[in-house]
């Protein structure tokens, strides 16, 4: 009973503001999932107000919020000021040369970069809120098999799957094969790590009656959200959903949480203290995030003129060589972020 009084949970800022903007984003999206009309969970169809809320506003504007931790963190840009610009340099680079080579071939490599930015992402949540476990131990190790069975399986899965209606980026950016016999080997491994992370739960709680809600949170939370935005539903809403919901709002309020921690707003009104913050975080990660995806509707894409009119009047993009030039640059922001974000959130960095 004195462990169990003694046991904290390792919240990263307030149990309230854990629970709503980095535990329940997955839950939440999976809900309104199942609410939504059957042509949404298995079609390529996605209303344009469901884009801009999933798309704009959170996939691309999450990108955005990397700056807060990198190049508008004075302190820290002059610590990994060669880091921080030699990154995108080299992005741009090889963007440009893998572009060259095959516009196809450069949005597969940025794919499986993203995928695995993903993963690393609930791997890195799951480590954070194991923060007071002891480490290298078996149960530390099944948490790990856990996560990136949570997330591989399902990738494992639409490899070997034809047919999804939906994508990373655009169509055949994934290798995707009719691998039938590969699925049902993978998923026996995928509910036997589930059982085995089961089975050490209920082995450590009756051992020292600890329970961490928001690690299990995550975890269960990852294994619904994978699963069913890629697995069991097969739309592209559904899919875009589960899987953005789930992984750009907790980025955001990750970053938000350090920003606020390393970066306190000094004025005095406790009511218009909290309100100016989010304000200042959120509003450029919007701006941001117009800005690039009115880029690539009026050069590029030309898919939602509705939305971006201002841009309409750029020229649309033919050639191929200035393709390779513009793509890697409009790129360059989500490329920055994926390969930063492996840097900025390890131990001491």
């Amino acid at each position: 009973m004195n462990q169990q009084q003694q046991y904290r949970q390792p919240w990263l800022h307030r149990p309230l503001f854990d629970g709503v903007f980095i535990l329940l984003p997955g839950f939440l999206a999976l809900l309104i999932t199942i609410l939504l009309p059957e042509r949404y969970k298995y079609t390529e169809e996605m209303p344009l107000a469901a884009w801009v809320m999933l798309v704009l506003l959170i996939d691309v504007a999450h990108v955005y919020s990397t700056l807060f931790r990198t190049y508008w963190d004075k302190p820290r840009f002059r610590a990994n000021r060669l880091l921080f610009l030699a990154v995108p340099v080299a992005c741009y680079v090889a963007g440009v040369l893998l572009y060259a080579i095959d516009g196809l071939f450069f949005w597969r490599v940025l794919a499986y970069l993203a995928v695995w930015h993903f993963i690393r992402q609930q791997y890195g949540f799951m480590r954070l809120y194991s923060r007071y476990e002891p480490k290298h131990t078996l149960a530390s190790r099944i948490d790990a098999v856990a996560i990136y069975a949570a997330t591989l399986y399902p990738i494992i899965y639409w490899h070997c799957t034809p047919g999804r209606n939906f994508n990373w980026f655009l169509q055949g950016d994934f290798i995707i094969s009719n691998a039938a016999m590969v699925r049902p080997v993978a998923a026996w491994l995928y509910v036997a790590v589930l059982i085995a992370y089961v089975v050490k739960e209920f082995v450590v709680y009756t051992r020292t009656r600890r329970f961490n809600l928001p690690r299990n949170l995550i975890i269960a939370g990852t294994f619904l959200s994978w699963y069913f935005g890629i697995v069991y539903f097969n739309g592209d809403m559904a899919f875009t959903l589960l899987n953005v919901v789930a992984h750009g709002i907790p980025y955001m309020a990750l970053v938000y949480i350090f920003r606020q921690k390393e970066r306190p707003l000094t004025i005095r009104s406790s009511v218009a203290r909290p309100l100016l913050s989010v304000a200042m975080f959120v509003v450029p990660l919007i701006l941001f995030a117009w800005v690039e995806e009115g880029l690539w509707d009026g050069m590029v894409w030309r898919e939602h003129h509705q939305v971006f009119g201002f841009f309409s009047s750029l020229p649309l993009l033919h050639n191929q060589d200035l393709l390779a030039l513009m793509v890697p640059l409009l790129s360059l922001p989500q490329a920055t972020h994926y390969v930063l974000d492996g840097f900025i959130w390890r131990r001491g960095g």
